[in-house]
């Protein structure tokens, strides 16, 4: 379709924010032949290296825009998670069997996954405007107004929100973010280890102890993800900091030492969805809708599949079925909350008190023995349950 545009238009679909959600948008809209106007505050290569985590559903889902591929190529291919107490494994998580074409978690940073999502967006004739940070945004029966912090003032038929958990365009639409904080902090590190090829590198690896929880996961080019909650973490955590993380935390037999940090993060996190995924013409995906703990690495992933399902709900409201934009809330708000669900039972695992960690252990280590809660686990942490 090639939509014509009154004067009055700039574009058909303003989507505020150029991560992994909002690229993913305008990628499947321009695919569909729909005019987005995607503008990001940041600068081109601003972004960090947050989400690593891509899975089998999410890959499934960008096969559309054919950019799978080109992830596949860049990342690490992770056929097994496990959940240890520091040596000892107490679940294993194979995905070798699951029915789909990519039967593994792909580690890859999420600056490389949003550049790939930017080239096959250009590809397809859209582009970002960066630095240009939304001020206002207001709606009327036929569109929405965005006043730009230049003074500069655009408008489109609809606007969507795809501006992270801090959403100016949820805020503006008065939509409500229910939910809570957690206490802890949690440390984001990807570092070089001395003697990497001791460790497995297809294998996500969750670590339970005593003090808490600690991540060790492979990305490409030899560097490891390192992820751990603390109870209050310094601002910039060093060298130091992590490695006195995965000594208290991580592998006994064979001792993680970080030979190189390449980059480190501190953050706090909340566990929120928002009330409605829509208000009039101003619509909400990815962590502008919902966030949780990182735990499963689900986030990114929720938010690409929920740009995918938006940008057929748009087709479908341009080609003048408004509905469909309400049934995108009712399909994708109820996998929000059940992703969000599962996180946070997650994080409460791995954050247990002290004096309920050995039974917790034990108990996990029981339930593993099931096959179906083996399978049950994949199918949830690869995301096809939500197919």
């Amino acid at each position: 379709m090639n939509p014509t545009h009154p004067a009055a238009f700039d574009a058909d679909i303003l989507i505020v924010g150029a991560g992994p959600t909002g690229l993913t948008l305008a990628a499947a809209l321009a695919a569909r032949g729909v005019e987005a106007l995607v503008i990001d505050r940041q600068a081109q290569g601003a972004n960090t290296s947050r989400a690593a985590v891509i899975h089998a559903h999410t890959l499934e889902a960008l096969e559309r825009l054919a950019v799978t591929p080109r992830l596949v190529a860049r990342g690490v291919q992770t056929p097994r998670f496990t959940i240890r107490d520091r040596d000892r494994v107490l679940v294993p998580v194979e995905f070798g069997g699951l029915p789909t074409r990519y039967p593994y978690t792909l580690m890859l940073s999420q600056a490389v996954t949003e550049s790939l999502l930017h080239e096959r967006l250009v590809e397809l004739g859209g582009r970002v405007q960066r630095g240009a940070a939304l001020a206002a945004l207001v709606q009327d029966e036929t569109g929405v107004s965005a006043t730009l912090d230049d003074g500069r003032t655009l408008r489109a038929r609809w606007a969507v929100g795809a501006d992270g958990m801090h959403s100016v365009v949820r805020q503006a639409a008065g939509i409500a973010f229910s939910g809570g904080a957690y206490g802890e902090s949690f440390v984001l590190a990807d570092v070089r280890l001395q003697d990497d090829a001791a460790l497995p590198r297809r294998e996500v690896m969750l670590f339970f102890s005593p003090a808490g929880m600690v991540v060790i996961a492979p990305l490409p080019d030899g560097v490891r993800r390192i992820v751990a909650t603390v109870g209050e973490a310094p601002a910039q955590p060093g060298i130091a900091d992590v490695q006195a993380l995965l000594d208290a935390r991580g592998p006994r037999a064979t001792r993680a030492v970080v030979r190189e940090l390449l980059w480190s993060s501190r953050f706090k996190l909340q566990h929120r969805v928002a009330d409605s995924y829509r208000a009039g013409r101003v619509l909400l995906a990815g962590d502008a809708a919902h966030v949780h703990s990182p735990a499963g690495g689900q986030g990114m992933n929720v938010g690409i599949v929920d740009a995918i399902c938006l940008a057929d709900a748009l087709v479908e409201a341009l080609a003048g079925r408004g509905a469909s934009l309400d049934a995108y809330g009712a399909q994708r708000r109820p996998v929000a909350l059940e992703v969000v669900r599962f996180a946070h039972r997650l994080t409460r695992l791995a954050t247990a008190p002290r004096a309920l960690r050995g039974a917790r252990n034990l108990l996990l280590s029981l339930l593993a023995k099931l096959p179906a809660v083996q399978r049950q686990l994949a199918w949830r942490l690869s995301g096809l349950v939500y197919r």
